[in-house]
């Protein structure tokens, strides 16, 4: 009792959409691991929870929050949506939850962990005289787009060359218009999204602290920048290395890895598009075709119906070299040595998944910060092919997979992606960056 009386109080807003909650709550596991005075309230929707915590977590305690859904809601299909509601519902939500958690727990909050999507944390913060620490989930080149949007738009405009390089920044030369994420230049720059991550962009500058899912060489001259710009900017990932959580199960009760084992090294084309978006039937098709025809083995983690999305007699006449399941341990499959290629929606994590893995990338990404991943990892750092037009076609396909698979081009683009594995493993070793950055981290929160 004692202990609990005399413990720190942290309390943490996760975004309750995608995969954001779900690294949030990795590098909470690893805090409650390093600072055993401490107690975290875990402040997210009724959904997010019930998925994020299968099991009780000592230290760690969910609560939920209104999702700021209408009485009698049907989800119609639009991701958008429940999204739209959620934020409408902002900050509201959280202060009304946060006074029942502090009255429930008769403590007091002496630090606030937040996403980094939520500026108004800065505000709860400073009333509350606590430090405010953010969570990134994604790359270091999209939070800098976002903390420039301002003087992106004076120097390319609204709505206007979509062409045009983004040249004004070290290392960007590659980078256009048009790789941007949609509300920075173009688009609908009021839409509920655009808003919070323009927002956003402005306000991060008051953080005590921003953490990112990141290493300090997966694109340092980026990192660089992000460390002039902000008061901490801490590189303490790749969490799918340093996470305590993301090894306490792995599923593969469909024999992902079993299957793999049975085939060559660098042979296998693994096919993920993410948890949110699917490419349209045509796509699906297209993709099908290049892969039956190309004849390379292909396991397919498919978020749907394949008998009914995918062509007639697609499953059988693959059914000798593929392998389509509902779901499949995406880590342990890239790091399997029969992975030639991931097929990916370009999404952060997978992309840390793929490095980890040193597998090269084709890449359809949807929205986003996916198109902007896509043409980094494509042209600035090598290890990677976006597909012409950004969509999915059975020509485009076949040529992306045999120029990895099967040329001297692929071959380099492994060796790229192995000096970046280098580097990650490396940040993750006893005195390596992101293990000095966390430890940074676990000082300015036990000293709050």
């Amino acid at each position: 009792m004692e202990d609990y009386k005399n413990s720190k109080h942290i309390v943490v807003l996760p975004f309750p959409f995608g995969t954001h909650a779900a690294p949030l709550l990795n590098i909470i596991h690893q805090l409650s691991d390093a600072c055993p005075n401490t107690i975290f309230s875990f402040l997210s929707t009724q959904q997010s929870n019930n998925s994020n915590f299968p099991n009780k977590f000592h230290k760690i305690k969910p609560f939920n929050i209104w999702d700021g859904l209408p009485e009698g809601y049907i989800y119609r299909g639009d991701p958008n949506e429940p999204v739209e509601y959620f934020l409408k519902a902002t900050p509201g939500n959280f202060i009304e939850a946060i006074g029942a958690v502090v009255a429930e727990t008769g403590k007091p909050i002496d630090c606030l962990i937040t996403d980094a999507f939520y500026a108004f944390g800065g505000d709860i913060a400073d009333e509350l005289n606590i430090p405010w620490v953010v969570l990134w989930t994604a790359a270091p080149r999209t939070l800098f787009v976002h903390a420039e949007t301002d003087f992106i738009r004076q120097l390319v405009g609204i709505n206007g060359s979509q062409d045009k390089s983004l040249d004004f920044f070290p290392d960007f030369s590659g980078i256009r218009v048009s790789d941007l994420p949609g509300g920075i230049t173009c688009g609908d720059l009021d839409a509920p999204m655009a808003a919070m991550l323009y927002k956003m962009g402005l306000e991060l500058s008051r953080a005590t602290a921003i953490a990112a899912n990141s290493f300090e060489d997966v694109d340092n001259k980026v990192v660089n920048m992000l460390k002039l710009k902000f008061n901490m900017f801490l590189n303490v990932g790749p969490f799918n290395l340093v996470s305590s959580v993301s090894s306490f199960t792995i599923d593969d009760s469909h024999c992902c890895l079993d299957w793999l084992s049975k085939h060559k090294p660098s042979s296998v084309v693994y096919i993920s598009f993410g948890s949110v978006a699917t490419p349209p039937l045509h796509e699906l098709e297209a993709l099908s075709e290049a892969l039956e025809e190309s004849e390379f083995p292909f396991l397919w983690s498919f978020k749907g119906n394949p008998e009914k999305q995918l062509p007639p007699g697609f499953l059988e006449r693959t059914r000798s070299r593929g392998k389509i399941v509902p779901w499949a341990p995406q880590q342990k499959i890239l790091q399997h040595s029969s992975v030639g290629v991931f097929v990916s929606h370009g999404g952060w994590n997978s992309i840390l998944d793929s490095i980890v893995g040193g597998v090269p990338m084709i890449f359809r990404p949807f929205y986003g910060d996916q198109i902007l991943n896509t043409r980094t990892v494509e042209v600035v750092w090598g290890f990677g092919l976006g597909l012409e037009g950004g969509t999915l076609t059975k020509e485009g396909t076949k040529k992306a997979l045999k120029l990895i698979l099967c040329s001297e081009q692929g071959k380099k683009m492994r060796e790229k992606i192995g000096i970046q594995r280098e580097r990650a493993y490396t940040a993750v070793q006893p005195k390596g960056s992101s293990v000095e950055n966390f430890k940074t981290l676990v000082k300015l929160v036990s000293d709050t």
